[in-house]
């Protein structure tokens, strides 16, 4: 049996467009603008803080791992050092430590 997928059209007007950049060159149209203000990046985190983190969170390693979502051997090996979580992890451990109750409502 063959399903019908939709087709949506999509109406684009390069004369507005054109007309909008060349308002914006003459100073006639007003710029829009956005500032987004992002945190600075996270620094890495030595296995004595992770550990702090989670006895913070009063949880075992099991349940520590759970609550980040990652293996019990990954977070295992942040708080022995053998490895250094990065990215993502190293954001979702600030917010571990600075606003622990964030983790434990998602």
């Amino acid at each position: 049996m063959k399903t019908k997928t939709k087709k949506t059209e999509i109406h684009f007007d390069a004369e507005a467009l054109v007309a909008r950049v060349e308002g914006f060159a003459a100073g006639r149209e007003p710029a829009r603008e956005r500032t987004v203000k992002l945190p600075p990046p996270v620094k890495q985190m030595p296995a004595k803080e992770i550990r702090a983190i989670r006895a913070q969170l009063g949880c075992t390693q099991l349940e520590f791992a759970a609550l980040l979502n990652v293996p019990k051997v990954t977070a295992v090996s942040w708080e022995n050092g053998t490895r250094k979580p990065s990215g993502a992890a190293l954001r979702l451990l600030a917010i571990a430590k600075h606003h622990p109750e964030a983790l434990q409502a998602a």
